[in-house]
């Protein structure tokens, strides 16, 4: 059970040398696999099918593999833009470590709520012609909540930013590749396969956003 509750620690990406001046919290680096989860979890690429699916309609079949490949090198981008600017950004505002955690731990739990709890689905009509960088690169794949989760990563060690972007190279070629193979994956699994993935993809991440409430918190009375 220690080295469960190791591993889970060093998953949510955590602790690290700075906080060792409390003594119930150990010092614990995140790995470049455990931001590579995280990364790959809140990008979610199983719950992205149907929306992939749906904006592919108007597209001609032999250019689906095309485009997709197009989109994803531009949320990769995106990515990889957010990764190297995020430390600036939270130097400009001023933000604490405390307060990074927390706030990374409210995002990703309302992200993993979403998945668990998901509302009804709505697919939006796709417009005429192909899809170009939105909706497919921006929100689904580089959202709002993959880019908080690539700021977060970044901000707490940007000495290691080369290793964050194998981390967020990796989430994004898994992601890629399950997306690239939506429609057999949706033929294999079905609807009911892919929710049952997505949810239990979000029972881990409400685990871990829990991890950085707890955690966040535990850093802000340690510093008092």
């Amino acid at each position: 059970s220690r080295n469960f509750l190791s591993e889970k620690q060093d998953l949510a990406g955590l602790y690290y040398g700075g906080i060792n001046r409390h003594p119930v919290l150990p010092s614990v680096r995140m790995t470049v696999m455990s931001a590579a989860i995280l990364l790959f979890l809140v990008i979610d690429p199983f719950g992205n099918i149907p929306f992939f699916l749906s904006a592919l309609k108007t597209v001609d079949p032999s250019r689906h593999t095309r485009v997709v490949v197009r989109e994803l090198l531009v949320a990769l981008g995106v990515l990889v833009l957010f990764l190297f600017a995020g430390p600036g950004i939270m130097r400009a505002l001023q933000i604490s470590e405390p307060s990074l955690t927390v706030g990374g731990g409210v995002i990703l739990f309302l992200i993993a709520l979403r998945m668990v709890i998901p509302s009804s689905p709505h697919l939006e009509a796709a417009p005429p012609g192909e899809p170009f960088i939105v909706p497919l690169a921006i929100p689904y794949v580089a959202g709002p909540s993959a880019l908080a989760a690539v700021l977060f990563i970044t901000s707490r060690e940007p000495s290691r930013r080369w290793e964050w972007l194998v981390a967020v190279v990796f989430a994004w070629a898994v992601s890629g590749l399950i997306i690239a193979l939506a429609s057999r994956l949706r033929h294999v699994l079905g609807d009911r396969g892919l929710l049952a993935l997505e949810r239990l993809m979000g029972m881990v991440l409400v685990a871990v956003a829990v991890q950085m409430l707890m955690t966040g918190f535990a850093q802000f009375v340690g510093s008092l």
